[in-house]
């Protein structure tokens, strides 16, 4: 009698506009041996809701044909404890026949946002995702928010988590215990290019991994119910010039942005309207996305301040610490309904258009918004982000920069499939579509 034992696999994966990781798996020894090895895909897949529903409205139809083709040096494993295989995944770029960039495809978007970066100042971008999750079912007994009971009742969830970031080739950074019900924080260190946002799709398939193996369910949905704590994604970002000095930092001048950094910001924070259509792309996104949540509700730039949309991060000097070399920004309205890299692609391209108009600083503010008036605000460029989906979709398709920060089929393949998804919520209470989310994400 033979014994069968499991093929080692290697999925080559793509994160698509609905956020959610899909691909298609090959045997490891034939993926080893051939080189250009690649996979088949479909156009009409990036027109997929995160119901698995195709939009309706899709520029693709049912002709086409793609490849995926990885990049093998961005390819993440581990085997964990329990696991009958090891989790093997190669992030890969949505390409035509020819190997061609395909205009949908995120990955792409980013790279072409990364050498136009590039070329243009001479800067690389560097950066990290900084996650916030929930274990559902509240496995867990009560515990403080932040306590050390509240980390140790998760035992070994934290430690695995760790462990297998490592093991993929992530610098696996720090677990906390966070505010909300059974929620987590984790956060890597900093990557450049690319490989930021190849860091945050294999952060959250890790996690998801490490959790199932612990009889664990997981979600990273913005709200797992409509009073509860949100889960965010922070977009840490600095720019690195080629002898790898933070370009971003002048202690000299406002918020310690230096002038090229100063410009960078001010783009984000003129189009921030817009791409939180791609940063925070789900209908329950804009349940989180209100004031006094600890996350983002106004085109804000703040020093240290977590309301603020865009923060300007603080630099410990502790042990004669150089600020410089941890000096960062930090985009808050995000969550992990998104594409890392589509999201981080609209924030280079708008940091850009910043650099291009040679845009000064925008104001620096701490406060709280909703104490001020109309025209305290509007001095102060504090303008309210869309509250839906649906008006921030509207934001994108009428802020003429941002919407050609993305090729026209790629834009009209990313509102045809967020416009369906609002359709396909129609009729959901707050409590419902929560739960809807929290079971995809």
């Amino acid at each position: 009698m033979t014994t069968v034992e499991p093929e080692h696999l290697v999925t080559l994966v793509t994160t698509d506009y609905s956020g959610i990781t899909r691909g298609r798996s090959i045997r490891a020894r034939a993926f080893e041996a051939d080189a250009a090895a690649s996979v088949g895909w479909v156009p009409a897949n990036q027109s997929l809701t995160p119901f698995d529903i195709i939009a309706a409205d899709s520029p693709w139809g049912s002709s086409g044909d793609l490849r995926l083709m990885p990049d093998r040096a961005a390819r993440h494993a581990v085997r964990l404890p329990g696991a009958a295989t090891a989790l093997d995944m190669v992030m890969s770029d949505v390409v035509e026949l020819d190997g061609s960039p395909w205009a949908a495809c995120p990955r792409a978007f980013l790279k072409s946002a990364l050498d136009d970066l590039g070329r243009e100042t001479g800067l690389t971008l560097a950066g990290a995702f900084e996650h916030e999750f929930q274990v559902k079912g509240e496995p867990f007994p009560a515990a403080p928010a932040f306590s050390l009971a509240a980390l140790r009742r998760a035992d070994p969830l934290g430690p695995l988590v760790l462990a297998a970031l490592g093991a993929a080739g992530l610098a696996s950074d720090t677990f906390i215990a966070e505010y909300g019900r059974d929620q987590f924080e984790v956060t890597v260190g900093p990557a450049q290019g690319v490989a930021v946002a190849d860091q945050a799709v294999a952060l959250r398939e890790i996690i998801r991994e490490t959790a199932r193996l612990a009889g664990l369910a997981t979600t990273f949905a913005p709200k797992t119910a409509p009073d509860a704590v949100g889960n965010g994604v922070h977009i840490h970002m600095s720019l690195v010039d080629g002898a790898g000095r933070n370009a971003l930092y002048d202690p000299t001048r406002p918020g310690r942005l230096s002038e090229v950094g100063a410009a960078f910001a001010a783009g984000i924070v003129r189009h921030m309207p817009a791409i939180v259509a791609v940063t925070a792309p789900s209908v329950a996104s804009y349940l989180r996305l209100k004031p006094h949540n600890w996350s983002a509700s106004y085109t804000w730039l703040g020093d240290q301040d977590r309301e603020a949309s865009l923060r300007i991060c603080p630099t410990p000097t502790l042990g004669g610490k150089d600020p410089a070399r941890s000096f960062n920004m930090e985009f808050r309205a995000a969550d992990a309904t998104a594409s890392p890299h589509l999201a981080l692609g609209m924030l280079v391209r708008a940091g850009l258009a910043g650099i291009r108009e040679r845009l000064p600083v925008p104001p620096i503010f701490s406060g709280d918004p909703e104490q001020l008036d109309e025209a305290q605000r509007n001095r102060l460029g504090l303008v309210r982000l869309p509250q839906s989906l649906g008006a921030a979709l509207e934001a994108l398709d009428s802020d003429a920069v941002a919407r050609a920060f993305l090729a026209p089929q790629a834009l009209a393949t990313y509102l045809g499939m967020k416009r369906a998804e609002i359709a396909l919520t129609d009729g959901l209470d707050p409590a419902a579509l929560c739960r809807r989310y929290a079971e995809i994400y």
